[in-house]
Protein backbone atom coordinates (compact mmCIF):
# COMPACT_ATOMS: atom_id res chain seq x y z
CA UNK A 1 0.00 0.00 0.00
CA UNK A 2 2.81 2.41 0.91
CA UNK A 3 4.43 1.95 -2.49
CA UNK A 4 1.30 3.27 -4.27
CA UNK A 5 1.12 6.54 -2.30
CA UNK A 6 1.83 9.68 -4.35
CA UNK A 7 5.40 10.81 -3.93
CA UNK A 8 6.01 14.40 -2.81
CA UNK A 9 9.08 15.83 -4.51
CA UNK A 10 9.51 18.67 -1.98
CA UNK A 11 8.44 18.55 1.67
CA UNK A 12 8.59 20.85 4.67
CA UNK A 13 11.63 18.90 5.80
CA UNK A 14 13.26 19.65 2.45
CA UNK A 15 12.81 23.37 3.15
CA UNK A 16 14.71 22.96 6.43
CA UNK A 17 17.38 21.03 4.57
CA UNK A 18 17.74 23.74 1.93
CA UNK A 19 18.22 26.41 4.61
CA UNK A 20 20.91 24.39 6.35
CA UNK A 21 22.78 23.21 3.24
CA UNK A 22 22.66 26.58 1.44
CA UNK A 23 23.89 28.43 4.54
CA UNK A 24 26.74 25.92 4.98
CA UNK A 25 27.94 26.44 1.42
CA UNK A 26 27.36 30.18 1.51
CA UNK A 27 29.41 30.58 4.69
CA UNK A 28 32.35 28.69 3.17
CA UNK A 29 32.20 30.74 -0.04
CA UNK A 30 32.03 33.91 2.04
CA UNK A 31 35.10 32.98 4.05
CA UNK A 32 36.95 31.98 0.88
CA UNK A 33 36.18 35.38 -0.66
CA UNK A 34 36.92 37.29 2.55
CA UNK A 35 40.29 35.59 2.99
CA UNK A 36 41.37 36.05 -0.63
CA UNK A 37 40.00 39.55 -1.22
CA UNK A 38 40.09 41.02 2.27
CA UNK A 39 43.23 39.46 3.74
CA UNK A 40 45.47 38.84 0.73
CA UNK A 41 44.14 41.45 -1.71
CA UNK A 42 43.24 39.18 -4.63
CA UNK A 43 41.17 41.23 -7.15
CA UNK A 44 37.47 40.69 -6.44
CA UNK A 45 36.61 40.06 -10.10
CA UNK A 46 39.08 37.13 -10.21
CA UNK A 47 37.40 35.56 -7.18
CA UNK A 48 33.78 36.23 -8.12
CA UNK A 49 33.88 35.86 -11.92
CA UNK A 50 36.55 33.16 -12.27
CA UNK A 51 36.74 31.09 -9.07
CA UNK A 52 33.12 31.16 -7.88
CA UNK A 53 31.32 29.87 -11.02
CA UNK A 54 33.41 26.70 -11.36
CA UNK A 55 33.39 26.09 -7.62
CA UNK A 56 29.59 26.41 -7.52
CA UNK A 57 29.29 24.13 -10.58
CA UNK A 58 30.86 21.31 -8.57
CA UNK A 59 28.18 21.74 -5.88
CA UNK A 60 25.44 21.73 -8.55
CA UNK A 61 26.65 18.60 -10.34
CA UNK A 62 27.29 16.64 -7.14
CA UNK A 63 23.89 17.43 -5.67
CA UNK A 64 22.10 16.60 -8.92
CA UNK A 65 23.84 13.21 -8.99
CA UNK A 66 23.07 12.50 -5.32
CA UNK A 67 19.41 13.49 -5.90
CA UNK A 68 19.21 11.03 -8.77
CA UNK A 69 20.84 8.29 -6.67
CA UNK A 70 18.35 8.87 -3.85
CA UNK A 71 15.34 8.74 -6.17
CA UNK A 72 16.66 5.58 -7.79
CA UNK A 73 17.03 4.02 -4.33
CA UNK A 74 13.49 5.11 -3.40
CA UNK A 75 12.09 3.61 -6.62
CA UNK A 76 13.98 0.35 -6.15
CA UNK A 77 12.92 -0.12 -2.51
CA UNK A 78 9.43 1.36 -2.74
CA UNK A 79 10.23 3.73 0.16
CA UNK A 80 9.25 7.40 0.33
CA UNK A 81 11.50 8.28 3.26
CA UNK A 82 14.84 8.03 1.44
CA UNK A 83 17.06 11.04 2.14
CA UNK A 84 19.63 12.14 -0.40
CA UNK A 85 23.26 12.42 0.60
CA UNK A 86 24.04 16.12 1.15
CA UNK A 87 26.99 17.51 -0.78
CA UNK A 88 28.76 20.83 -0.45
CA UNK A 89 32.09 22.57 -0.18
CA UNK A 90 34.40 21.04 2.38
CA UNK A 91 35.06 23.57 5.14
CA UNK A 92 38.52 22.53 6.42
CA UNK A 93 40.15 22.08 3.02
CA UNK A 94 38.42 25.11 1.44
CA UNK A 95 39.70 27.30 4.26
CA UNK A 96 43.06 25.55 4.03
CA UNK A 97 43.22 26.28 0.29
CA UNK A 98 42.53 29.97 0.95
CA UNK A 99 44.92 30.44 3.86
CA UNK A 100 47.70 27.99 2.99
CA UNK A 101 47.79 27.76 -0.82
CA UNK A 102 45.97 30.47 -2.78
CA UNK A 103 46.59 33.44 -0.50
CA UNK A 104 50.32 32.79 0.08
CA UNK A 105 50.78 32.04 -3.65
CA UNK A 106 49.20 35.38 -4.57
CA UNK A 107 51.46 37.16 -2.08
CA UNK A 108 54.51 35.40 -3.56
CA UNK A 109 53.52 36.38 -7.10
CA UNK A 110 53.15 40.00 -6.00
CA UNK A 111 56.53 39.95 -4.26
CA UNK A 112 58.03 38.58 -7.49
CA UNK A 113 56.91 41.76 -9.26
CA UNK A 114 53.57 40.78 -10.84
CA UNK A 115 50.76 43.30 -10.89
CA UNK A 116 47.61 42.38 -8.94
CA UNK A 117 45.64 41.23 -11.99
CA UNK A 118 48.41 38.98 -13.35
CA UNK A 119 49.07 37.56 -9.88
CA UNK A 120 45.35 36.88 -9.48
CA UNK A 121 45.22 35.05 -12.82
CA UNK A 122 48.23 32.92 -11.84
CA UNK A 123 46.64 32.16 -8.46
CA UNK A 124 43.42 31.13 -10.19
CA UNK A 125 45.29 28.74 -12.49
CA UNK A 126 47.08 27.28 -9.45
CA UNK A 127 43.72 26.77 -7.73
CA UNK A 128 42.28 25.03 -10.79
CA UNK A 129 45.30 22.74 -11.09
CA UNK A 130 45.15 21.94 -7.38
CA UNK A 131 41.51 20.93 -7.70
CA UNK A 132 42.24 18.76 -10.74
CA UNK A 133 45.05 17.03 -8.83
CA UNK A 134 42.71 16.37 -5.88
CA UNK A 135 39.96 15.17 -8.22
CA UNK A 136 42.29 12.70 -9.98
CA UNK A 137 43.59 11.41 -6.64
CA UNK A 138 40.07 10.94 -5.31
CA UNK A 139 38.99 9.21 -8.52
CA UNK A 140 41.81 6.66 -8.22
CA UNK A 141 41.35 6.17 -4.48
CA UNK A 142 37.58 5.76 -4.81
CA UNK A 143 38.35 2.23 -6.02
CA UNK A 144 40.62 1.60 -3.03
CA UNK A 145 38.82 3.46 -0.27
CA UNK A 146 38.76 0.52 2.12
CA UNK A 147 42.53 0.04 1.74
CA UNK A 148 43.16 3.70 2.53
CA UNK A 149 40.99 3.46 5.62
CA UNK A 150 42.87 0.37 6.82
CA UNK A 151 46.33 1.79 6.11
CA UNK A 152 46.11 5.05 8.07
CA UNK A 153 44.92 4.87 11.69
CA UNK A 154 41.78 6.84 12.44
CA UNK A 155 43.71 8.82 15.05
CA UNK A 156 46.09 9.96 12.30
CA UNK A 157 43.35 10.93 9.86
CA UNK A 158 41.09 12.64 12.37
CA UNK A 159 43.96 14.12 14.35
CA UNK A 160 45.43 15.80 11.29
CA UNK A 161 42.11 17.31 10.25
CA UNK A 162 41.36 18.30 13.86
CA UNK A 163 44.67 20.13 13.99
CA UNK A 164 43.59 22.17 10.97
CA UNK A 165 40.21 22.75 12.58
CA UNK A 166 41.55 23.82 15.95
CA UNK A 167 44.12 26.40 14.89
CA UNK A 168 43.16 27.43 11.34
CA UNK A 169 39.35 27.10 11.45
CA UNK A 170 39.04 27.90 15.14
CA UNK A 171 41.74 30.21 16.42
CA UNK A 172 42.26 32.38 13.32
CA UNK A 173 38.50 33.06 12.92
CA UNK A 174 38.34 33.74 16.68
CA UNK A 175 40.87 36.52 16.12
CA UNK A 176 38.55 37.96 13.45
CA UNK A 177 35.61 37.72 15.86
CA UNK A 178 37.40 39.77 18.47
CA UNK A 179 38.33 42.45 15.96
CA UNK A 180 34.63 43.42 15.93
CA UNK A 181 33.78 41.91 19.32
CA UNK A 182 30.29 43.39 19.78
CA UNK A 183 29.10 41.58 16.67
CA UNK A 184 31.26 38.47 16.65
CA UNK A 185 31.08 37.49 20.32
CA UNK A 186 27.30 37.80 20.41
CA UNK A 187 26.99 35.61 17.32
CA UNK A 188 29.41 33.10 18.80
CA UNK A 189 27.29 32.96 21.95
CA UNK A 190 24.19 32.11 19.90
CA UNK A 191 26.10 29.36 18.07
CA UNK A 192 27.33 27.86 21.35
CA UNK A 193 23.82 28.11 22.86
CA UNK A 194 22.05 26.43 19.95
CA UNK A 195 24.62 24.02 18.56
CA UNK A 196 26.95 23.13 21.43
CA UNK A 197 24.57 23.41 24.41
CA UNK A 198 21.76 22.19 22.09
CA UNK A 199 19.19 24.66 23.45
CA UNK A 200 16.16 25.64 21.38
CA UNK A 201 16.08 29.12 19.86
CA UNK A 202 12.80 31.10 19.73
CA UNK A 203 10.41 29.99 16.97
CA UNK A 204 12.55 26.89 16.41
CA UNK A 205 15.06 28.95 14.44
CA UNK A 206 18.08 26.92 13.23
CA UNK A 207 21.25 27.79 15.16
CA UNK A 208 23.25 28.94 12.13
CA UNK A 209 20.40 31.14 10.91
CA UNK A 210 19.90 32.56 14.40
CA UNK A 211 23.57 33.50 14.68
CA UNK A 212 23.38 35.16 11.27
CA UNK A 213 20.34 37.21 12.30
CA UNK A 214 21.94 38.39 15.53
CA UNK A 215 25.24 39.23 13.83
CA UNK A 216 23.64 41.05 10.90
CA UNK A 217 21.29 43.05 13.14
CA UNK A 218 24.15 44.18 15.37
CA UNK A 219 26.47 44.91 12.46
CA UNK A 220 24.03 46.92 10.37
CA UNK A 221 22.25 48.37 13.42
CA UNK A 222 25.29 49.65 15.31
CA UNK A 223 27.76 50.15 12.46
CA UNK A 224 26.10 53.08 10.67
CA UNK A 225 25.82 55.08 13.93
CA UNK A 226 29.52 54.65 14.65
CA UNK A 227 29.34 52.19 17.54
CA UNK A 228 31.60 49.67 15.79
CA UNK A 229 34.29 52.18 14.88
CA UNK A 230 36.47 51.20 11.94
CA UNK A 231 35.11 47.63 12.10
CA UNK A 232 32.08 48.66 10.04
CA UNK A 233 32.15 48.96 6.28
CA UNK A 234 29.05 49.90 4.30
CA UNK A 235 27.99 47.18 1.84
CA UNK A 236 28.95 47.58 -1.80
CA UNK A 237 26.30 48.27 -4.41
CA UNK A 238 24.59 45.23 -5.93
CA UNK A 239 26.39 43.94 -9.02
CA UNK A 240 25.46 41.22 -11.47
CA UNK A 241 28.86 39.55 -11.76
CA UNK A 242 27.89 37.02 -14.42
CA UNK A 243 30.49 34.37 -15.11
CA UNK A 244 30.04 31.10 -16.99
CA UNK A 245 32.07 28.07 -15.87
CA UNK A 246 33.33 27.13 -19.32
CA UNK A 247 35.89 24.33 -19.48
CA UNK A 248 39.40 25.69 -19.91
CA UNK A 249 42.92 24.36 -20.15
CA UNK A 250 44.19 27.04 -17.79
CA UNK A 251 44.76 24.38 -15.17
CA UNK A 252 47.52 22.89 -17.35
CA UNK A 253 49.56 26.06 -16.89
CA UNK A 254 49.05 25.80 -13.15
CA UNK A 255 50.36 22.25 -12.72
CA UNK A 256 53.99 23.28 -12.25
CA UNK A 257 52.95 25.77 -9.56
CA UNK A 258 51.27 23.01 -7.52
CA UNK A 259 54.56 21.21 -6.77
CA UNK A 260 55.46 23.22 -3.62
CA UNK A 261 51.93 22.71 -2.31
CA UNK A 262 51.56 18.95 -2.95
CA UNK A 263 52.22 18.10 0.73
CA UNK A 264 48.98 20.03 1.43
CA UNK A 265 46.96 19.24 -1.68
CA UNK A 266 47.35 15.45 -1.66
CA UNK A 267 46.31 14.97 2.00
CA UNK A 268 43.30 17.22 1.33
CA UNK A 269 42.13 14.76 -1.32
CA UNK A 270 42.97 11.72 0.82
CA UNK A 271 40.94 13.04 3.74
CA UNK A 272 37.87 13.44 1.54
CA UNK A 273 38.06 9.80 0.42
CA UNK A 274 38.13 8.56 4.01
CA UNK A 275 35.45 11.07 4.95
CA UNK A 276 33.27 9.82 2.10
CA UNK A 277 33.58 6.27 3.38
CA UNK A 278 32.59 7.37 6.87
CA UNK A 279 29.55 9.39 5.79
CA UNK A 280 28.32 6.55 3.58
CA UNK A 281 28.47 4.23 6.59
CA UNK A 282 26.64 6.87 8.61
CA UNK A 283 23.85 7.07 5.99
CA UNK A 284 23.66 3.28 5.85
CA UNK A 285 23.20 3.17 9.63
CA UNK A 286 20.37 5.70 9.26
CA UNK A 287 18.60 3.38 6.79
CA UNK A 288 19.74 4.60 3.35
CA UNK A 289 22.13 2.11 1.75
CA UNK A 290 24.19 3.86 -0.91
CA UNK A 291 27.10 2.09 -2.68
CA UNK A 292 30.30 3.54 -1.21
CA UNK A 293 32.14 3.51 -4.52
CA UNK A 294 29.33 5.44 -6.25
CA UNK A 295 29.30 8.11 -3.53
CA UNK A 296 33.08 8.52 -3.83
CA UNK A 297 33.07 8.53 -7.64
CA UNK A 298 30.39 11.20 -7.87
CA UNK A 299 32.28 13.41 -5.45
CA UNK A 300 35.59 12.86 -7.27
CA UNK A 301 34.08 13.68 -10.67
CA UNK A 302 32.33 16.77 -9.30
CA UNK A 303 35.68 18.01 -7.97
CA UNK A 304 37.46 17.20 -11.23
CA UNK A 305 34.88 18.96 -13.42
CA UNK A 306 34.83 21.96 -11.08
CA UNK A 307 38.61 22.28 -11.41
CA UNK A 308 38.53 22.07 -15.21
CA UNK A 309 35.82 24.76 -15.25
CA UNK A 310 37.65 27.20 -12.96
CA UNK A 311 36.80 26.04 -9.44
CA UNK A 312 39.28 26.25 -6.57
CA UNK A 313 37.52 24.48 -3.64
CA UNK A 314 36.62 20.80 -3.47
CA UNK A 315 33.24 19.28 -2.70
CA UNK A 316 32.50 16.52 -0.23
CA UNK A 317 29.49 14.49 0.97
CA UNK A 318 28.49 15.97 4.32
CA UNK A 319 28.52 13.98 7.54
CA UNK A 320 25.02 15.24 8.47
CA UNK A 321 22.85 12.92 6.34
CA UNK A 322 21.15 11.34 9.40
CA UNK A 323 20.47 14.84 10.76
CA UNK A 324 18.83 15.92 7.50
CA UNK A 325 16.83 12.69 7.54
CA UNK A 326 15.67 13.40 11.11
CA UNK A 327 14.44 16.88 10.12
CA UNK A 328 12.30 15.32 7.36
CA UNK A 329 14.41 16.17 4.31
CA UNK A 330 14.09 13.73 1.41
CA UNK A 331 15.37 14.33 -2.14
CA UNK A 332 14.13 17.82 -2.92
CA UNK A 333 16.58 19.67 -0.69
CA UNK A 334 19.71 18.56 -2.55
CA UNK A 335 18.13 19.42 -5.90
CA UNK A 336 17.14 22.93 -4.80
CA UNK A 337 20.46 23.55 -3.01
CA UNK A 338 22.41 22.55 -6.11
CA UNK A 339 20.34 24.93 -8.26
CA UNK A 340 20.59 27.84 -5.80
CA UNK A 341 24.37 27.53 -5.42
CA UNK A 342 25.09 26.60 -9.04
CA UNK A 343 22.98 29.38 -10.58
CA UNK A 344 24.29 31.81 -7.95
CA UNK A 345 27.82 31.21 -9.13
CA UNK A 346 26.83 31.87 -12.75
CA UNK A 347 24.52 34.86 -12.23
CA UNK A 348 26.72 36.40 -9.56
CA UNK A 349 24.21 36.82 -6.76
CA UNK A 350 26.38 34.66 -4.48
CA UNK A 351 29.06 37.34 -4.56
CA UNK A 352 26.57 39.97 -3.40
CA UNK A 353 25.34 37.75 -0.59
CA UNK A 354 28.83 37.04 0.70
CA UNK A 355 29.70 40.75 0.58
CA UNK A 356 26.73 41.46 2.84
CA UNK A 357 28.08 39.04 5.46
CA UNK A 358 31.20 40.39 7.20
CA UNK A 359 33.77 38.02 8.69
CA UNK A 360 32.59 38.82 12.23
CA UNK A 361 29.18 37.39 11.30
CA UNK A 362 30.53 34.29 9.56
CA UNK A 363 33.44 33.44 11.84
CA UNK A 364 31.30 32.08 14.73
CA UNK A 365 30.04 29.33 12.41
CA UNK A 366 33.61 28.35 11.61
CA UNK A 367 34.50 28.25 15.30
CA UNK A 368 31.61 25.85 15.87
CA UNK A 369 32.77 23.65 12.96
CA UNK A 370 36.23 23.71 14.54
CA UNK A 371 34.83 22.57 17.89
CA UNK A 372 32.80 19.82 16.23
CA UNK A 373 35.67 18.42 14.19
CA UNK A 374 38.10 18.51 17.11
CA UNK A 375 35.56 16.86 19.41
CA UNK A 376 34.87 14.17 16.82
CA UNK A 377 38.58 13.32 16.67
CA UNK A 378 38.39 12.26 20.31
CA UNK A 379 34.90 10.71 20.23
CA UNK A 380 35.53 8.59 17.12
CA UNK A 381 38.84 7.15 18.33
CA UNK A 382 39.33 4.87 21.34
CA UNK A 383 40.32 6.71 24.50
CA UNK A 384 43.72 5.00 24.61
CA UNK A 385 44.69 6.87 21.41
CA UNK A 386 43.90 10.32 22.81
CA UNK A 387 47.59 11.04 23.35
CA UNK A 388 48.30 10.28 19.68
CA UNK A 389 45.55 12.67 18.60
CA UNK A 390 46.90 15.47 20.81
CA UNK A 391 50.46 14.84 19.60
CA UNK A 392 49.28 15.26 16.01
CA UNK A 393 48.11 18.82 16.74
CA UNK A 394 51.60 20.28 17.20
CA UNK A 395 52.58 20.54 13.50
CA UNK A 396 49.34 22.44 12.81
CA UNK A 397 50.14 24.87 15.64
CA UNK A 398 53.58 25.40 14.11
CA UNK A 399 51.97 26.07 10.73
CA UNK A 400 49.64 28.68 12.24
CA UNK A 401 52.61 30.44 13.87
CA UNK A 402 54.56 30.29 10.59
CA UNK A 403 51.64 31.90 8.73
CA UNK A 404 51.56 34.82 11.16
CA UNK A 405 55.33 35.22 11.50
CA UNK A 406 55.73 35.04 7.72
CA UNK A 407 53.24 37.89 7.22
CA UNK A 408 55.32 40.92 6.08
CA UNK A 409 52.92 43.25 7.91
CA UNK A 410 53.86 41.53 11.21
CA UNK A 411 57.55 40.61 10.74
CA UNK A 412 59.73 42.43 8.23
CA UNK A 413 60.98 39.90 5.60
CA UNK A 414 64.61 40.88 6.13
CA UNK A 415 64.27 40.39 9.89
CA UNK A 416 62.50 37.06 9.30
CA UNK A 417 65.36 35.87 7.07
CA UNK A 418 67.96 36.91 9.66
CA UNK A 419 66.14 35.08 12.46
CA UNK A 420 65.67 32.01 10.25
CA UNK A 421 69.38 31.80 9.40
CA UNK A 422 70.65 32.40 12.96
CA UNK A 423 72.34 29.10 13.92
CA UNK A 424 74.40 30.40 16.84
CA UNK A 425 72.59 28.11 19.28
CA UNK A 426 71.50 25.19 17.12
CA UNK A 427 68.59 25.43 14.70
CA UNK A 428 66.89 28.79 15.23
CA UNK A 429 63.42 28.93 16.75
CA UNK A 430 62.11 30.65 13.60
CA UNK A 431 63.50 27.86 11.42
CA UNK A 432 62.05 25.17 13.69
CA UNK A 433 58.59 26.74 13.54
CA UNK A 434 58.66 27.03 9.75
CA UNK A 435 60.17 23.57 9.15
CA UNK A 436 57.83 21.85 11.58
CA UNK A 437 54.84 23.55 9.96
CA UNK A 438 55.78 22.71 6.36
CA UNK A 439 53.87 19.62 5.22
CA UNK A 440 52.07 19.62 8.57
CA UNK A 441 49.12 17.43 7.49
CA UNK A 442 51.33 14.52 6.46
CA UNK A 443 53.55 15.14 9.50
CA UNK A 444 50.49 14.86 11.74
CA UNK A 445 49.53 11.56 10.11
CA UNK A 446 53.05 10.16 10.54
CA UNK A 447 53.33 11.28 14.14
CA UNK A 448 49.92 9.98 15.19
CA UNK A 449 50.43 6.72 13.31
CA UNK A 450 53.71 5.79 14.99
CA UNK A 451 52.32 6.67 18.42
CA UNK A 452 49.25 4.50 17.74
CA UNK A 453 51.54 1.65 16.69
CA UNK A 454 53.50 1.96 19.95
CA UNK A 455 50.29 2.05 22.01
CA UNK A 456 49.17 -1.16 20.30
CA UNK A 457 52.53 -2.76 21.07
CA UNK A 458 53.68 -2.82 17.43
CA UNK A 459 57.02 -1.15 18.11
CA UNK A 460 58.72 -2.51 14.97
CA UNK A 461 55.88 -1.07 12.89
CA UNK A 462 56.35 2.25 14.69
CA UNK A 463 60.04 2.19 13.74
CA UNK A 464 59.09 1.63 10.11
CA UNK A 465 56.65 4.57 10.15
CA UNK A 466 59.33 6.82 11.65
CA UNK A 467 61.80 5.67 8.98
CA UNK A 468 59.20 6.57 6.34
CA UNK A 469 58.99 10.00 7.95
CA UNK A 470 62.74 10.35 7.46
CA UNK A 471 62.42 9.55 3.75
CA UNK A 472 59.64 12.12 3.37
CA UNK A 473 61.79 14.66 5.22
CA UNK A 474 64.72 14.05 2.87
CA UNK A 475 62.75 15.42 -0.09
CA UNK A 476 60.88 18.18 1.75
CA UNK A 477 57.50 16.48 1.55
CA UNK A 478 57.44 17.11 5.28
CA UNK A 479 59.75 19.49 7.15
CA UNK A 480 60.81 21.36 4.03
CA UNK A 481 63.73 23.64 4.92
CA UNK A 482 62.52 26.16 2.36
CA UNK A 483 60.39 28.69 4.30
CA UNK A 484 57.83 28.56 1.47
CA UNK A 485 57.56 24.77 1.87
CA UNK A 486 58.69 23.57 -1.55
CA UNK A 487 59.74 19.97 -2.19
CA UNK A 488 63.22 19.36 -3.61
CA UNK A 489 66.07 17.01 -4.38
CA UNK A 490 68.39 17.44 -1.36
CA UNK A 491 71.61 17.42 -3.39
CA UNK A 492 70.34 20.46 -5.31
CA UNK A 493 70.22 22.62 -2.16
CA UNK A 494 72.94 24.94 -0.93
CA UNK A 495 75.26 23.86 1.89
CA UNK A 496 73.31 25.58 4.67
CA UNK A 497 69.97 24.10 3.62
CA UNK A 498 71.48 20.63 3.17
CA UNK A 499 72.77 20.84 6.74
CA UNK A 500 69.27 21.51 8.03
CA UNK A 501 67.83 18.67 5.96
CA UNK A 502 70.34 16.14 7.29
CA UNK A 503 69.71 17.17 10.91
CA UNK A 504 66.00 16.46 10.60
CA UNK A 505 66.51 13.28 8.58
CA UNK A 506 69.02 12.10 11.18
CA UNK A 507 66.50 12.84 13.93
CA UNK A 508 64.02 10.46 12.33
CA UNK A 509 66.76 7.93 11.69
CA UNK A 510 67.93 8.00 15.30
CA UNK A 511 64.38 7.51 16.59
CA UNK A 512 63.78 4.66 14.15
CA UNK A 513 66.94 2.89 15.40
CA UNK A 514 65.94 3.40 19.03
CA UNK A 515 62.46 2.00 18.38
CA UNK A 516 63.90 -0.95 16.47
CA UNK A 517 66.09 -1.72 19.47
CA UNK A 518 63.14 -1.40 21.83
CA UNK A 519 61.14 -3.78 19.65
CA UNK A 520 63.85 -6.43 20.10
CA UNK A 521 63.87 -5.83 23.83
CA UNK A 522 60.08 -6.11 24.08
CA UNK A 523 60.12 -9.36 22.09
CA UNK A 524 62.63 -10.90 24.49
CA UNK A 525 60.46 -9.88 27.44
Amino acid sequence: MAATLPRRRFTGGDLNGVLGLVVDNLSILAFLATALVGIFGVPADIVFRRMFPGTALGVLLGNLAYTWMARRLAHRTGRHDVTAMPLGLDAPTSIGMALLVLGPAFAAYRQAGMDALSAGEATWRLGMASLVVMGMLKFVLSFAGAWVQRSVPRAGLLGSIAGIALVLMGFLPLVEIMRVPVVGFAGLGVVLYALVAKRRLPFGLPGVLGAFFVGVLLYYGLGPIGWLGSGYHAPAAWQWRIGFPWPTLGFVDGFSATVPYLPLILPFGLLMVVGGINVTESARAAGDDYPTRDILLVEALATLVAGICGGVAQTTPYIGQPAYKAMGARTGYTLVTGLVIGLGGVLGYLSNLVELLPVAVLAPILVFVSIGITTQAFEATPLRYAGAVVFSFFPAIARMLAIKLGDPSIVDPAHFAALYADDSHGVSAMAVIAILGNGFIITSMVWASFVVAMIDGHVRKAAGIVALGGVLTLFGIIHSVDPVGTVYLPWMLDVGQRGLVWQFVAAYGALAVVLAGLSLSSRRE
